[in-house]
């Protein structure tokens, strides 16, 4: 059984199929070891990755995944789909149909995709309050202009859904090819943004989330796992 998060005499008290009263004595008895230390109050939060022993026998014992994806042009960011490939076909991990996406990508964008069977590392990096970043290699059809440089700081008002972008970074690479950051991510909002002068975006490439960089040793479809400092620090 494993939980979000949770009370460890909740947790026993059903998976024992006993009474919190009898959860207790299990304590007082030193029965019971959560990653690998002796439990003894009932009030203790476990979540879906405490490693858990009864009488040495392990009860839950769920691993955390994060894996790095460079996704290509043409997948699906979706765990299963009728039409395209996804992002989940391209992994080889064993335990890759336990995974989520943090943060999707059009079928036509291609980059950094994160996956993950942890919940509160996803939100951490996808809720607007927390403020983390995202970097696209933008190429467009039309020569840039600096001015795009002031109205992406400024944000710009989509009337559809009646909001203003937050002010996003753009750096111009060459004629081209510009560089945006952002710290959200509306429905098609770069090519919206870029719309706005006319200038259809031909490429658009996720480099980076957060402090973490796409591997550049990964080829497109390729992918692996993170280290615990990226896992750690990336959204820092």
């Amino acid at each position: 059984m494993a939980l979000n998060k949770a009370r460890l005499d909740r947790f026993l008290a059903q998976y024992c199929q006993i009474s919190r009263k009898d959860v207790r004595l299990m304590l007082a008895k030193n029965r019971v070891k959560i990653n690998g230390v002796l439990a003894h109050d009932i009030d203790e939060i476990i979540d879906t990755f405490s490693h858990i022993t009864l009488d040495g026998q392990v009860i839950q014992a769920n691993s955390a995944h994060y894996i790095m994806l460079n996704k290509p042009v043409g997948v699906v960011s979706a765990t299963q789909d009728s039409q395209h490939k996804t992002v989940i076909d391209l992994l080889e991990q064993p335990f890759k149909n336990e995974l989520h996406i943090v943060g999707r990508l059009d079928l036509n964008t291609s980059g950094l995709v994160l996956l993950t069977n942890d919940s509160r590392w996803s939100e951490r990096l996808t809720l607007p309050e927390h403020k983390v970043s995202k970097r696209y290699i933008v190429s467009l059809k039309n020569t840039l202009h600096t001015e795009y440089i002031s109205a992406f700081a400024e944000g710009m008002y989509f009337g559809f859904e009646d909001i203003t972008t937050k002010p996003a970074k753009l750096t111009i690479i060459n004629d081209y090819q510009a560089e945006v950051e952002l710290i959200e991510g509306r429905y098609h909002q770069i090519k919206r943004m870029f719309g706005r002068f006319q200038n259809a975006v031909t490429a658009l490439h996720r480099a980076s989330i957060g402090n973490l960089p796409l591997d550049s040793e990964l080829s497109a479809g390729q992918s692996r796992i993170l280290t615990s400092v990226e896992v750690n620090n990336i959204g820092k």
